[in-house]
């Protein structure tokens, strides 16, 4: 049983009563007013933050982010900045990069084949190891189709060689300055005509009298060509001939190695 209009209010079930005390709710419930009127907003008071915690996850959507102009744009942008594309089309060959330059080799081989012709001094300066690394390679693999396997004593008597050279030309030479790869590139690019006396040396058998004067017609060649080279490269006017000996005695020891 419940009394709904007095302070207390009894509940019966069973055999169990209960009695509890209800307080009166005699207040009136005072409802303000709220007028819509425009607030004033303090000066460092965020606009957009406020619209960003207002508008919930949706503020970390943006569909324009996504469309065809926003992509436009950043390509734009990334080909005005151009870093990466710049940076790219600017490296050198990779010829250039490896010390290789064919221009050069070409210009050096015509200049021994030709002792006559000129060259350029800056070319001849040049520490090119590209095109002596090939003649040596191939003086060697003529040698072994000969039955010699004399890769060892070629090496060793041009790195000998190279070093003689040096020291004799860094004491000869005032005007320019003597770098031992230019020393080595010279001495290499002249083996060329040792290189076409070991091909015919597979071919056909120099050991007579004809080969001795081939031989020595491929000496004279060499160190012509040496001489020449280190003349022009080094600014040495008048000093060919004496440039020119030691030439022929470096040179007559890889004739004596492809003949015998």
């Amino acid at each position: 049983m419940a009394n709904f209009g007095g302070q207390n209010e009894f509940y019966s079930s069973g055999d169990n009563s209960y009695n509890f005390d209800m307080p009166e709710f005699d207040q009136e419930l005072d409802f303000q007013n709220f007028e819509n009127t425009q607030t004033s907003v303090p000066p460092n008071y965020d606009l957009n933050y406020a619209n960003t915690n207002s508008s919930g996850m949706s503020s970390f959507y943006d569909p324009s982010a996504y469309s065809q102009n926003a992509y436009d744009q950043s390509d734009k942008r990334f080909k005005a900045g151009g870093s990466v594309g710049n940076d790219f089309e600017d490296e050198p060959p990779l010829l250039e990069e490896l010390g290789i330059n064919p221009n050069h080799i070409f210009q050096k081989t015509l200049a021994v084949l030709n002792p006559m012709r000129g060259a350029d001094q800056q070319i001849l300066q040049d520490t090119d190891m590209a095109g002596p690394l090939v003649f040596c390679l191939a003086l060697g693999g003529f040698l072994l189709l000969s039955g010699k396997v004399t890769f060892s004593y070629i090496y060793g008597i041009g790195v000998m060689g190279s070093i003689a050279f040096y020291c004799l030309l860094s004491l000869m030479a005032s005007q320019a300055n003597v770098t031992f790869g230019a020393v080595v590139s010279v001495l290499g690019y002249c083996l060329l005509p040792m290189v076409v006396l070991s091909g015919v040396n597979v071919l056909i058998t120099i050991q007579g009298t004809v080969g001795l004067i081939v031989a020595a017609v491929c000496i004279f060649w060499c160190s012509l060509s040496a001489s020449k080279l280190f003349v022009t490269a080094y600014s040495m006017d008048h000093q060919q001939v004496l440039i020119a000996y030691p030439c022929a005695l470096l040179y007559g020891v890889f004739a004596l190695i492809t003949i015998f």
